[in-house]
């Protein structure tokens, strides 16, 4: 589906088709978590699925979509040499996020409208605590996500422009702070594993963590990586998967889980060895593949939140896939059907609701040097 105009890219960074590769990524490992659970996994711990990790705890496509938006800002901020006008930059990605998040927030809004309170419209920067509208049906629920990441934007032009200043040092105390911060969360907290999972708290380090990998990458990354080192991240990323899915799962009836103090950090560095080894790697993908990825990462918005309405409505409308007797090739099946569909909503979606609003994107970039005083 071809846009009646053409959308600009960014004019603060050169596109980097790689880096939309891992946001389409990101999406299909959620939609695919969503669809298991959904149809087959009834939002269980699965430690008998072996091999299928990335699967049964493939919400874990929200801590990359975290660690991607760390690497792209930090990687922008990198080759700005210098500070980013802070009001733009806001206005830029006000304009990527909210003009699609208004819209789910308004489905949410009228679904619940014998139980809306005035004061719900606050839900609007706190999509993710309380009791927002946009979480108490699946179809929205995907909308927590946005006040987190929206607040990692309120901060992070300081954040980035402190860390070019003082170097990756700053990230990392940062990090060793927020872990202690972690520790006195979960020890207080009464679910503190989904307090974790679904706050700035819990998710701060991750963006950091991809803030980190860019430094990294601009200091010592000086050619492009050998596929080995895509291969082993790839690998790394999977056994950890393997092991959470094992002994850390989300879904565990216990809701005190001490490997989730840190889990959040391990899970962010495996995936920025990802990004970094993929978006430095020497290979191409086949053509065909890099186009479609490309497409689903320029989609992947509109992919992550709206494929929760088709998962509802497939199982409302179809019931749950039945149709062999192995769970694993019914839900591949059922994953394509549900990817097809939602493919296709999140392809008119970008055309309808996001175009139009990133044309009216500018730079945010400022010629100047960031320098000590």
């Amino acid at each position: 589906m071809s846009l009646p105009f053409s959308v600009p890219p960014s004019s603060n960074l050169p596109w980097n088709p790689r880096l939309a590769h891992l946001r389409c990524l990101a999406a299909l490992l959620v939609l695919m978590f969503h669809v298991f659970h959904t149809f087959f996994g009834n939002w269980q711990p699965r430690p008998e699925a072996f091999g299928f990790g990335w699967l049964v705890e493939g919400h874990t496509g929200v801590s990359l979509f975290f660690v991607l938006s760390g690497y792209l800002f930090m990687s922008i901020a990198l080759r700005a040499e210098g500070v980013l006008d802070y009001g733009r930059f806001l206005r830029n990605r006000t304009l990527r996020i909210f003009p699609l998040f208004l819209v789910v927030f308004m489905v949410a809004v009228s679904v619940n409208r014998d139980t809306f309170r005035p004061q719900d419209i606050l839900y609007l920067f706190f999509s993710n605590i309380g009791d927002p509208p946009t979480s108490k049906q699946f179809m929205t629920g995907a909308a927590w996500t946005i006040s987190v990441e929206f607040t990692f934007y309120l901060i992070f032009p300081f954040l980035a422009r402190f860390a070019l200043a003082q170097g990756p040092g700053y990230l990392l105390r940062l990090i060793g702070l927020l872990l202690l911060f972690k520790l006195g969360a979960f020890l207080l907290n009464e679910r503190p594993t989904h307090m974790i999972y679904s706050t700035l708290l819990g998710r701060l380090d991750q963006f950091l963590i991809g803030m980190l990998a860019a430094q990294y990458a601009a200091m010592h990354i000086l050619r492009p990586v050998h596929g080995a080192w895509v291969a082993g991240a790839g690998l790394t990323m999977w056994a950890l998967l393997e092991m959470q899915k094992y002994w850390a799962s989300f879904f565990s009836p216990d809701p005190v889980q001490v490997a989730w103090v840190v889990w959040p950090t391990v899970e962010a560095l495996a995936w920025a060895l990802v990004v970094l080894s993929y978006a430095h790697w020497r290979g191409n993908l086949w053509g065909w593949l890099g186009r479609v990825l490309e497409r689903g990462g320029e989609i992947s918005f509109s992919l992550y939140l709206w494929h929760g309405l088709v998962i509802f409505l497939g199982m409302r409308l179809l019931g749950t896939p039945d149709w062999f007797a192995d769970w694993r090739l019914n839900a591949l099946l059922a994953g394509i059907a549900v990817l097809a569909v939602s493919w296709w909503v999140a392809s008119l979606s970008y055309r309808t609701i996001e175009a139009p609003f990133l044309q009216m994107r500018g730079r945010y970039v400022k010629r100047t040097h960031v320098t000590l005083e």
